[in-house]
């Protein structure tokens, strides 16, 4: 598995080794001890999720003040921008953000710790994208950062058409107004 830093030290782009021929490929998605090694600890995945969505579709920027949740996310059809924000009041790249394009083609996977935001738009005509949490939802818990906060200034690439956002996220708090992690 090649590991690529990012600038924010925590948040790392994972990216396995795909062995492929004329009858398609093969890949080891996820390995508990290797991942443990990676990231200097263990981490325990407790949930893992599965969603489908039409290009243009925002989801994000997600998180939960309690049981907060580390995510190892990918893209397992077509292609999203997948975003990672710090949202711990007293880290050294609190507000900074991480943007990688996640899909079925490279197989990159993004590592978002506990305790940064994240979101992704879709870039493809659908995408299917998965992940793992090291916690169980708990809606009572969620909150959400709106994804066009302008101290964020996140470089959200353009797909051609109007984004597509839930109502809960279209009303999202702006960073300075969000409950945070210290």
């Amino acid at each position: 598995m090649r590991v690529t830093s990012t600038v924010i030290p925590e948040v790392l782009i994972l990216e396995p080794k795909v062995f492929g021929d004329d009858r398609g490929f093969f890949m080891e998605s996820f390995n508990q001890k290797a991942f443990d090694e990676i990231v200097g600890r263990h981490v325990g995945f407790l949930q893992d999720n599965h969603s489908r969505s039409r290009r243009g579709v925002l989801r994000g920027l997600h998180y939960q003040i309690q049981q907060p949740q580390g995510k190892l996310v990918r893209c397992v059809r077509g292609a999203v921008f997948d975003v990672a924000v710090d949202i711990r009041k007293s880290s050294l790249t609190f507000g900074q953000w991480v943007g990688v394009e996640l899909s079925e083609d490279n197989h990159r996977q993004l590592w978002v710790p506990e305790g940064f935001a994240h979101g992704f738009l879709v870039l493809s005509e659908y995408a299917e994208f998965l992940y793992k949490t090291t916690d169980f939802y708990a809606p009572v818990h969620e909150r959400c950062i709106l994804w066009s906060d302008s101290d964020l200034a996140i470089a959200w690439p353009s797909v051609g058409i109007e984004y597509t956002l839930s109502d809960k996220d279209a009303c999202a708090n702006r960073l300075a107004d969000a409950q945070l992690f210290e």
